[in-house]
């Protein structure tokens, strides 16, 4: 069941007199049908994966894109300097209307935006921002992961045997980790959550898309200033007092700070509940956890790997002719690079459709791959490995309070999940 307003099947339109996201891709209908599984990426894909890894494919705006869906092939175009992640190649840019199309060209509001850029131009944001992700900081870091991951669950458990995980526990967990890093307090999320969230809403046109943008971006540009004003002991204010050459602009620190914001709570937030989700529908599977703690590194990884919340794709555009798997992307197309897909590829896995916390230990793709792998892999792991151990701990006899179809999905969001989770524990003494 899908929380969206539309109709299942179809292609939503953006609202009258306002312009569909370019960033959305118009595959053909029936999309977000999963075949009744809602742990299983979009069963068209499948469909597609079986047919070939690599495959033109005509969408439904009549552009023909290049859709990839076998784990060797994503792999290697992740890590193919012909593929651009930079959104200003998108074609669909040229149908803007002018003020729209002039927004998105402008300079100061493409700085520092280090996930839709190239290198070299991408380098100098990269390797700073690396030094705040190593797997030393991430271990820095546990204790008070450890630390929000308690509070959350006392409070949950204070108030009685049941709650709905997403907003009791798996947004503010990641919530107040990230916040904690940047520097920005917690208690004024509201500022930017709820824009977030519509930064990642499939169906929120490209006006009001640009427009919470630009609210969050002007939210996090008061933070720079007090951080110029005050500086402390946190990644905006390292960013402001960069010994770098030339020095980070206002506009820079804030473009970076965007995408970490965002994606800093919104990835392990959604993994944490389908995750929860997802072991709750497989009880044998948790049961073997809970028996096994010492598995919960490798479940980790089968967790990213089954669930892959990236279903819609990663963009890229062809820089010139690709040859790949017997198929030539020509230069100027766009490539969908279907994760979710190749981290189900048969060729790759046995039994890729199966959920085994015991799978022995695999690469995946769930967080990318080459320059533009997740920053903060590491980040999420950690998030993961200590929420998952605590609340599988603490909450004895979990377990959901609707029926499993019933629990409202992210279908039209840019990273899957749930919206809500109810769930309910055995009271403990």
């Amino acid at each position: 069941m899908s929380s969206s307003s539309a109709v299942p099947g179809t292609e939503p339109t953006a609202p009258a007199g306002k312009t569909r996201s370019v960033y959305r891709l118009p595959y053909p209908p029936g999309f977000t049908d999963r075949g009744g599984c809602p742990f299983d990426p979009p069963t068209m894909l499948a469909e597609y994966r079986e047919r070939a890894a690599v495959q033109p494919l005509e969408l439904t705006d009549g552009e023909i894109g290049w859709l990839v869906t076998g784990y060797d092939e994503a792999r290697r175009l992740l890590n193919d300097d012909r593929l651009s992640a930079n959104r200003m190649r998108n074609p669909r840019i040229a149908t803007l209307p002018p003020e729209l199309r002039e927004k998105l060209l402008d300079e100061k509001a493409r700085a520092g935006n280090f996930i839709a850029m190239d290198a070299p131009e991408h380098t100098r944001y990269r390797q700073y921002l690396n030094k705040e992700f190593t797997p030393r900081r991430i271990r820095q870091l546990e204790p008070l992961i450890h630390q929000i991951v308690t509070e959350r669950l006392d409070d949950m458990l204070t108030r009685g045997e049941s709650a709905d995980l997403v907003p009791a526990f798996a947004v503010p967990v990641p919530s107040l980790v990230i916040c904690e890093l940047l520097g920005v307090a917690y208690e004024e999320r509201d500022e930017f959550q709820s824009r977030a969230n519509k930064l990642l809403d499939l169906e929120v046109s490209y006006e009001d898309q640009l427009s919470h943008l630009d609210d969050l971006r002007e939210y996090i540009r008061g933070q720079v200033r007090h951080k110029r004003d005050a500086p402390a002991d946190d990644l905006l204010s390292g960013l402001v007092q960069a010994d770098i050459e030339p020095a980070f602009t206002d506009d820079e620190i804030v473009g970076m700070a965007v995408p970490l914001l965002v994606g800093g709570h919104d990835t392990t937030a959604n993994m944490l509940a389908l995750g929860t989700f997802a072991l709750l529908e497989h009880p044998e599977q948790l049961d073997r956890l809970r028996e096994h703690p010492e598995l919960i590194d490798g479940a980790i990884d089968e967790l990213l790997r089954y669930l892959t919340i990236v279903h819609h794709g990663l963009l890229r555009h062809a820089t010139e002719d690709v040859e790949i798997a017997g198929q030539v992307i020509p230069a100027g197309a766009l490539v969908i690079i279907s994760v979710s897909e190749a981290n189900r590829d048969p060729r790759h896995y046995d039994t890729p459709a199966a959920f085994d916390v015991s799978r022995p230990r695999q690469t995946h793709l769930a967080f990318g791959q080459g320059i533009h792998q997740c920053i903060g892999s590491q980040l999420v792991r950690a998030e993961l490995t200590i929420g998952f151990t605590e609340l599988l701990r603490r909450l004895p006899g979990l377990r959901l309070t609707i029926p499993a179809d019933k629990v409202p999905l992210r279908d039209m969001m840019v990273i899957y999940g749930v919206h809500s989770l109810p769930v309910a524990w055995d009271a403990t003494p």
